[in-house]
């Protein structure tokens, strides 16, 4: 049996700074506010998310996907900084985006900080990816396909044929 999903899938992302993590989701990657809610320490409990209560921000990208960012009461212990598949449960975001090198100023501006450089690599001759940490060092990363039908042709044939 598998399980039949009803709408896109969410992420959640435990952070510190609730209102600064917001914005830069907002204002770098173009991010909608959909809700806040408080939740009490009973239900983090009930849960396993937490001793304590949380808040959460829910935001959605323009496809449907959204991310609950999450700031429990008390401050999460900050993981070891190490490179990114050397950490068992490490986890990243990945962003498809027409045009990277555009994105770069913004992103130093807003508090990220790069992994390697601030310039998209080469990986492939139809591809170029850039990793990133959000500004509470969260990795995201932001790929760029000469191509976009090629790498998603579920999502840009034509579907009327």
């Amino acid at each position: 049996m598998s399980v039949k999903m009803l709408v896109p899938m969410e992420v959640g992302i435990c952070c510190v700074d609730l209102p600064a993590l917001s914005r830069f989701y907002q204002d770098v990657l173009g991010f909608t506010f959909v809700a806040q809610v408080q939740m009490p320490a009973a239900a983090a409990q009930l849960v396993g998310l937490s001793e304590g209560g949380y808040s959460v921000v829910r935001l959605q990208t323009p496809y449907g996907e959204r991310i609950k960012l999450l700031a429990p009461e008390r401050a999460p212990v900050r993981p070891e900084p190490g490179l990114i598949l050397d950490r068992q449960n490490a986890s990243y975001l990945t962003f498809i985006v027409e045009d990277i090198a555009s994105l770069v100023d913004d992103l130093k501006n807003a508090g990220a900080s790069f992994c390697v450089e601030a310039a998209p690599i080469q990986l492939r001759p139809d591809v170029k990816a850039l990793f990133c940490r959000d500004p509470e060092g969260n990795v995201l990363e932001l790929v760029e396909y000469a191509d976009i039908a090629a790498y998603r042709p579920d999502l840009f044939s034509d579907r009327s044929a």
